[in-house]
């Protein structure tokens, strides 16, 4: 149940049994992944069934939250905690990719020359100080990923789909809520064939190159790095698409569209992410 807007108290929610469903949404994943890890058949319909609440959780408590915006529920203040909380997110973020990237610097920068060095000759003999390599003990060769050629593209679509992005909020800005709806919907298209070229570029990498996950410390870190970022990008394109069908229905002010913006922060901060991995994966 929604109640109008105060100006002087902060809004406090009606108590909501969402977390508790989560929860279990939650405890049903993490079961169902154990199980499937150690090869016992109920493990897929724990999986199966944990996605199923988690959808089902998604769509009660952000459709109350959404419910409560449109009703005018949030002032100000309310305003302000969701940019802090969307901030203070983005940056957990942030730290969650830097660990990633530094344990990319190490191996290249520090262990590789390390046990390419003189001194490890005893134990590694031959091993040189080159990269990409699967490390001293890999026995199957494989061809690493070059960076001339879907990761251009991808690079290319996702700058695109910045620049869209913005347009389409420039739109709202201005009350053009057809440029708003066709900036959202181009966005949405960059980053679903995005995700259509990356999961080409797995398919040929693991059926024409050898290179898989357990490709030694190349394939590790490359799969990591660029699978986590793929996750990313597909949560953003499912934000987007709730954005857009939102925006079609009317939702949004030039004064009030926060969960917008939220998006479209979320959307380059993986954009900036991408650049950081063509450069460090692919490129050098």
């Amino acid at each position: 149940m929604s109640h109008p807007a105060s100006t002087t108290r902060y809004f406090v929610p009606d108590p909501s049994y969402f977390p508790l469903v989560g929860s279990l949404a939650l405890l049903l994943l993490a079961g169902g992944a154990v199980l499937t890890f150690n090869s016992i058949a109920s493990g897929g319909l724990l999986l199966a069934a944990g996605f199923a609440v988690m959808v089902y959780m998604l769509f009660g408590w952000f459709g109350r939250v959404i419910g409560e915006s449109e009703g005018g529920s949030y002032n100000s203040q309310v305003d302000r905690s969701f940019r802090w909380a969307m901030a203070w997110f983005i940056f957990s973020e942030v730290m969650f990719f830097a660990a990633f990237f530094g344990a990319l610097f190490y191996i290249r920068v520090l262990s590789v020359p390390e046990i390419a060095s003189p001194d490890q000759a005893a134990l590694w003999d031959g091993f040189k100080n080159v990269w990409p390599t699967a490390g001293p003990a890999a026995k199957d060769a494989f061809t690493p990923m070059h960076a001339w050629g879907i990761p251009a593209i991808n690079t290319l679509l996702l700058l695109s789909s910045g620049v869209t992005v913005t347009w389409a909020h420039w739109g709202l800005i201005a009350n053009k809520r057809q440029q708003l709806i066709t900036g959202l919907a181009l966005t949405v298209a960059l980053g679903l064939l995005f995700i259509s070229l990356q999961a080409y570029e797995y398919a040929e990498a693991y059926s024409h190159m050898n290179l898989k996950m357990t490709t030694g410390v190349y394939g590790s870190t490359f799969y990591m790095l660029t699978g986590f970022h793929g996750f990313h990008v597909t949560l953003g394109a499912t934000m987007l698409i709730v954005i857009l069908v939102r925006a079609m229905k009317g939702h949004f002010t030039a004064e009030r569209h926060f969960a917008f913006e939220a998006v479209a922060w979320y959307w380059h901060f993986v954009d900036v992410v991408w650049l950081g991995l063509f450069v460090v994966v692919y490129w050098l």
